[in-house]
């Protein structure tokens, strides 16, 4: 694996959201799966992303094929204050992670 990558699901977790919170779509395209990868990605629109809380941790460790990360993010749109709670899964390929889809729990 490069060194440059991250080395868990849950470093590539807080790497996904530290590009959506700079507004990076191509790190979020290259980390994506590619069964799953949509596009492109319009970020334009996106909230402001906050601050990043790992809830749990399922696999997803240096020697895993697969690991689920939950997480809450939270966000401000305008005067609207809010948080993005998923159960994320991810995959190793090709000796890296990549995120493949997650779900949303509602709040």
């Amino acid at each position: 694996m490069d060194s440059d990558r991250p080395a868990t699901a849950e470093a590539l977790m807080r790497s996904r959201f530290a590009a959506f919170r700079a507004g990076d779509a191509d790190w979020l395209l290259a980390s994506w799966h590619p069964s799953t990868r949509p596009g492109s990605l319009d970020l334009s629109d996106d909230p402001t992303w906050r601050g990043l809380q790992i809830v749990d941790t399922v696999g997803g460790g240096e020697f895993d094929e697969d690991g689920v990360v939950e997480f809450r993010a939270s966000y401000t749109a305008g005067k609207r204050h809010g948080v993005l709670h998923e159960r994320s899964r991810f995959v190793r390929d090709g000796g890296r992670w990549f995120y493949v889809d997650g779900d949303l729990i509602e709040e």
